[in-house]
């Protein structure tokens, strides 16, 4: 194998065949960071909760998985999947308020340059999930929120179409099957990529607790920061004065306490044990 890339958590490798391996680590990132230590299974959580997601949905946007075995000593972690040609925004589609667009609403009432009611609070329902696109910065540096008209601008009026249905699409069928799941999901990120062909895929991850927000449906309160199943906890503690970390200064995070990587173990666990329906090993 010939290693290509290294990012905040997965290593990708291009096999003999030409095809890729994407190695999902236990690496956890938060505000532009790897943090130290890993959390324990957390890549194999993400992969398998990736490829049960590929499947149910099958029906809405194709995937980049290849049938191609994985090799030994990656088995659990890694997915063999076909090159793509990556699309260069990062696709967000959200059904509720918080994070960055919750920032963004409190300035001038809009998120994206699309505009919402008056009145809505830290974790609010949205009136209909909404399209809401980032550049994808590079390593260090912060994603920013664009309208979807700068997409349309820089990759054209058809392909930006494109991109917010099936975005759309892919936060609806995934946040019905989790409502049925005692789960809200609040936002999620996908990637697409084009095959030779043309044709758009699903690649990378897709609703796991590193690309969404899963939020219990029954502690779901507006006004308020949200209990999550997904990283959350470990931006609260980083954040929290027992961190002691000021994400201003020039040093790195602090490394997690013992208790805060079995929490976020559990919670990755928890997550995919309640929206798979499967016990976790």
């Amino acid at each position: 194998m010939r290693h290509l890339y290294s990012g905040k958590v997965r290593e990708l490798y291009e096999l003999p065949d030409g095809l890729l391996l994407l190695v999902a680590t236990d690496r956890i990132s938060a505000f532009d960071h790897v943090l130290d230590p890993p959390i324990p299974d957390k890549g194999k959580i993400l992969t398998q909760l990736s490829l049960w997601w590929f499947a149910q949905l099958a029906g809405i946007v194709p995937d980049h998985l290849a049938s191609a075995p994985v090799p030994a000593g990656f088995e659990g972690r890694a997915m063999v999947c076909r090159r793509l040609e990556m699309i260069p925004v990062e696709c967000v589609a959200r059904g509720y308020l918080t994070g960055s667009a919750l920032t963004e609403y409190e300035q001038d009432g809009q998120v994206c340059g699309i505009s919402l009611p008056p009145g809505l609070a830290d974790g609010s329902r949205l009136p209909g999930p909404i399209f809401t696109p980032a550049t994808k910065a590079p390593r260090g540096e912060h994603d920013q929120n664009i309208t979807a008209a700068q997409v349309a601008r820089e990759l054209g009026q058809d392909l930006a179409a494109e991109l917010e249905r099936i975005t759309l699409a892919v936060y609806r069928r995934g946040a019905e099957l989790a409502a049925g799941r005692g789960i809200i999901v609040a936002d999620t990120k996908i990637e697409l990529g084009r095959a030779a062909d043309g044709t758009l895929l699903l690649a990378d991850e897709v609703l796991t607790p590193d690309s969404s927000r899963f939020w219990p449906a029954d502690r779901w309160q507006p006004g308020r920061r949200q209990p999550s199943f997904d990283k959350q906890y470990v931006r609260d503690w980083l954040t929290s004065p027992a961190s002691g970390w000021d994400r201003q200064g020039p040093f790195p995070p602090p490394p997690l306490p013992a208790e805060v990587v079995e929490r976020t173990r559990q919670t990755y666990v928890e997550a995919y044990q309640r929206l798979t329906g499967l016990t976790w090993a």
